[in-house]
């Protein structure tokens, strides 16, 4: 980003917020959850009773996007009361403090969403969601995609 029109950048209320965790927990972390989990679960439906290792597989990703729900709720509890959580976004993120690297675990956990997204499209499992499931695939995406496009939007107006 270009600082030279930006000034005070501790003084832009815009900027400090797309950079709280509660923001990001909301319009990023909460919906991977939700996507994970979502996944998770048509990958359940899709073993049924005949394809014990996609049942497995499935509710591994349940209960892998639970914990990550509940980090994710969790930091955003913590940054409303103005308490540094003591924990990461993700689980993957959390694994990656043991190498020092963080961010770079929780960029994997990011690729690895885009992947599960990409898979329920291609797979043709988006088909499977019940009507109150695809309405939370829906807010995710909403979510998601909106705030991206307005951080996007702030960075190059602040830019120029």
């Amino acid at each position: 980003m270009n600082e030279k029109n930006s000034g005070n950048t501790d003084a832009d209320p815009l900027r400090r917020l797309f950079g709280r965790p509660f923001f990001l927990s909301f319009t990023i972390g909460i919906p991977f959850c939700l996507f994970k989990l979502l996944f998770g679960v048509a990958a359940i439906r899709a073993g049924g009773q005949n394809e014990l290792f996609l049942s497995v597989f499935g509710w591994g990703i349940v209960v892998w996007a639970a914990a990550d729900l509940v980090m994710n709720i969790s930091r955003s509890i913590l940054d409303l009361l103005h308490h540094p959580a003591p924990f990461e976004y993700c689980t993957i993120a959390q694994a990656g403090r043991i190498f020092h690297k963080p961010g770079v675990f929780l960029a994997i956990d990011t690729l690895i969403t885009f992947g599960i997204i990409c898979a329920m499209l291609w797979s043709g499992w988006i088909r499977t969601l019940t009507t109150p499931e695809t309405y939370l695939w829906y807010a995710a995406t909403t979510l998601n995609l909106i705030s991206l496009s307005l951080v996007s939007v702030y960075l190059e107006m602040r830019s120029e």
